[in-house]
């Protein structure tokens, strides 16, 4: 049996070899555990799953068992993307747990957590889930034994025999809520041209029926679910967006969207078939949220995001909020702080108003907004916010493989010494997670440790190509 381990956004692993109906049936009781001793058993628990193999197999199993607790358990009647599934939690007060893998491999599955607050599961929550399945693994626990104050006898008695749970549509409640988000009047009377790609993705029947229920019009591709998203991955990236970009660049004024696997992260595709980075689309849209609607709150960004961010923060007179990287710190972040909007590199975020777990949905109807409210093509906006921030910034990110995680220790201590790279002398340093160097007024490096394997992912920025390249030789020269 594979040792389950949460990382940072749930537990993941390859179906029939970890990600097995024993370990799911270990994470659901464990899962089950901790609902009860949190919130009690009056906690409504509900369950979801994206287009991935098995997950439609598992969640059902999932329902059973956690309803046979004695749980009010309400099971996804469809696919259905994360960021809907994370808001009906919030709106209904309950706990939900999502299979999904995100922008993983299609062999992979996973499981998310997610607490009533309606984000990413913090570490001491994940923590307490490992407990739990220790302890079951161990023997010292099981469904019968009511010394550990799991639950009371009349559910222990019936486990597995009153395991009923209510199949639900979602959606409504989500769209109810988007609506009052989301100036879809604008979007329609701006007669922007789109094409929405499906990306065999749980957005498929989500994104679409939000623009269809509004009377905006719009193209698409790759509208059915596949578990194999079509030979590529689940990930909105130029590389598996090609298509999308192709038919953009043989077209007129059109721009394009799409979304990850499960739907909390966006792809944005300008008019000239060029990809929009997630710095970008954050920064545009925080600009949006300030200038076009009035708004107010702080930035909540990661120690890996682009100090484009701040920049436009300090000109728009935002605050910054900085975290480790990941959106479980995003989202804590926007829970304890009065927050505009908040973002990673990586391509999630989400508003004031809403939840503090990534929505790629709401993402990609914000930018529709944003060249509403501006009345211009997205290729003048990101030209504008160039102006606005008085430079460019471009990024890179390379994993440095060791043969040992024992070096990362070594190469993380080289970095601490550097005082000049690139051509620039060093300005600050940062520890928030592994080490961030600051150098001359637009550059930096991150070396963060993997989880997992022993290597140093490493992010660049700086405001050319010319310096971004020699700040990588520079770095990478002095680390190996």
């Amino acid at each position: 049996m594979g040792k389950i381990k949460f990382g940072t956004d749930g537990w993941r692993a390859i179906v029939g070899e970890d990600f097995t109906g024993e370990n799911v049936e270990l994470v659901a009781r464990s899962i089950a555990k901790y609902v009860y001793e949190t919130y009690g058993i009056e906690k409504e628990i509900i369950i979801g799953y994206d287009p991935r193999n098995m997950a439609d197999v598992f969640s059902k199993q999932t329902a059973e068992i956690i309803s046979g607790y004695g749980f009010k358990v309400s099971y996804s009647s469809r696919v259905v993307p994360t960021p809907v599934l994370a808001y009906c939690a919030k709106h209904r007060n309950a706990c939900a747990v999502m299979f999904t893998a995100s922008h993983n491999p299609p062999e992979y599955l996973g499981i998310k957590f997610i607490p009533d607050y309606a984000g990413p599961a913090t570490k001491d929550i994940t923590d307490a889930l490992e407990k739990n399945i220790a302890l079951i693994e161990s023997g010292k626990w099981d469904c019968g034994n009511e010394q550990v104050g799991f639950a009371p006898a009349p559910a222990v008695e019936n486990y597995l025999k009153n395991n009923s749970f209510t199949p639900t549509d979602f959606s409504e409640e989500y769209y109810e809520h988007i609506e009052k988000l989301i100036d879809f009047g604008a979007i329609k009377n701006a007669g922007i041209n789109i094409i929405f790609d499906g990306l065999y993705s749980a957005s498929i029947g989500y994104f679409d029926t939000l623009l269809k229920n509004h009377g905006i019009k719009f193209d698409s591709m790759n509208m059915v679910h596949d578990v194999n998203f079509g030979g590529g991955m689940p990930e909105p990236k130029p590389k598996y967006m090609a298509d999308l970009i192709e038919k953009i660049k043989g077209l007129n004024n059109t721009v394009g969207f799409a979304n990850d696997g499960d739907a909390d992260r966006f792809g944005v595709i300008n008019e000239k078939g060029e990809y929009v980075t997630p710095n970008e689309v954050i920064a545009i849209l925080l600009k949006h949220l300030k200038e076009n609607k009035k708004m107010s709150g702080c930035l909540v960004k990661t120690v890996g995001a682009s100090l484009m961010l701040d920049k436009v923060a300090e000109k728009t007179g935002v605050d910054v909020v900085e975290t480790a990287v990941g959106f479980k710190h995003v989202g804590q972040a926007m829970r304890e702080n009065d927050c505009l909007i908040g973002g990673e590199e990586s391509g999630g975020l989400s508003i004031k108003g809403h939840i503090p777990e990534k929505d790629g949905l709401l993402a990609n109807l914000l930018v529709l907004e944003a060249m509403a409210y501006w009345g211009k093509p997205l290729t003048e906006l990101q030209k504008e916010l160039k102006e606005f921030v008085g430079c460019e910034f471009v990024n890179d990110r390379i994993d440095f493989k060791l043969s040992d995680r024992s070096e990362i220790d070594v190469v993380i201590d080289k970095i601490s010494k550097i005082t000049t790279a690139g051509g620039f002398d060093l300005k600050k340093t940062d520890r928030k997670d592994g080490i961030k160097i600051y150098l001359g007024d637009n550059s930096w490096v991150l070396a963060r440790p993997s989880g997992t394997e022993p290597l140093l992912r490493i992010y660049f920025e700086s405001d050319s190509q010319e310096n971004l390249k020699k700040l990588e030789d520079d770095i990478l020269s002095k680390i190996k």
